[in-house]
């Protein structure tokens, strides 16, 4: 199992380095805009180092949206976010399931027509939902509907820890059920929440100091058999994150 952290667009393989993340996840553009990424300079260096690496989408994407308007530049934004990850070497492209503001039901299809639309040279991880009404992957029964549309693409899932707590998800088997579903987690993202299970808010806190618990993050982390693990947690506690989870595992 490998331990890694989201970092810096600055210098990601200096800040890895820095807190002893064995894999990084970032940024290749602004994650609260449509904006096309900008070709980087390190993009040679990157592809090269043998630290495998992650780019996680804008956080504004929705291709779930019913408004074209907000649901084609998403799509646009994560076909360029795709082929940008492309261009550094990534291993895979992570980006939220989504919200569906008419009827969530709606959102299995509109994912199939991105997958549909074109073959992308980086494979897309969807990740569970923290909170939203209309939301098309915060339970695992909203997961299983998306699966049963797009699981013959090549396309996986991010498990986030804090998101299905922030769900209100029984956290003591929401990993094997999401397992029965997706088959594979290809990356656990290891948040422990700032707030109560159920609430929807999807604030990360560090392992220690959080509403889940080492004992329920741990778990899960083993339940998920997880090939790469990403602490998304704030600095400079991330290091302390990944040093407590090697030592408990």
């Amino acid at each position: 199992m490998i331990i890694g952290a989201h970092v810096g667009q600055e210098d990601p393989l200096g800040d890895a380095k820095t807190i002893g993340a064995q894999a990084i996840q970032m940024f290749v553009g602004d994650p609260q805009s449509f904006k096309k990424p900008e070709p980087r300079k390190d993009a040679e260096k990157l592809k090269k180092s043998p630290i495998p690496l992650f780019v996680h989408a804008p956080y504004r994407l929705n291709i779930c949206h019913p408004n074209p308007r907000i649901r084609i530049p998403s799509r646009k934004t994560l076909a360029e976010t795709v082929d940008a990850a492309a261009a550094i070497g990534a291993e895979a492209v992570i980006v939220h399931g989504g919200h569906a503001e008419d009827d969530p039901n709606e959102g299995p299809t509109r994912w199939w027509k991105v997958f549909d639309e074109r073959a992308f040279p980086v494979k897309i991880l969807i990740e569970n939902t923290a909170g939203g009404t209309n939301a098309v992957a915060r339970y695992v029964e909203q997961i299983e509907k998306l699966w049963d549309r797009i699981s013959g693409y090549d396309v996986g899932f991010c498990f986030d820890t804090c998101h299905a707590h922030a769900a209100g998800e029984d956290l003591t088997d929401v990993v094997e059920r999401v397992l029965k579903v997706v088959g594979k987690i290809d990356v656990l993202h290891c948040n422990d929440s700032r707030d109560p299970p159920g609430t929807g808010a999807d604030r990360h806190a560090n392992v220690t100091e959080g509403n889940i618990g080492p004992e329920a993050i741990l778990s899960m982390v083993k339940a998920s058999k997880a090939p790469v693990v990403i602490f998304e947690t704030p600095w400079p506690g991330i290091a302390g994150d990944i040093d407590w989870l090697r030592e408990a595992l």
